[in-house]
């Protein structure tokens, strides 16, 4: 048998093709392209207040 011949190229293709179809068949329960639409955040009328033992005072002197 020589190194290159044709029956290596078409082992090759055969397994390349199986090989895919496994690829696919285990991925064909992901292909929901339609998901969820996104949903924006609630916009908050003010921005919260930071806790008043956060707060950095001047100091006086």
């Amino acid at each position: 048998m020589r190194f290159l011949s044709s029956d290596l190229f078409r082992n090759f293709g055969i397994g390349f093709v199986l090989g895919a179809v496994l690829v696919v068949g285990a991925n064909a329960e992901d292909w929901d392209a339609t998901g969820a639409p996104a949903q924006a955040a609630e916009v908050q009328p003010t921005a919260p207040a930071p806790a008043p033992e956060f707060v950095i005072a001047p100091s006086e002197g």
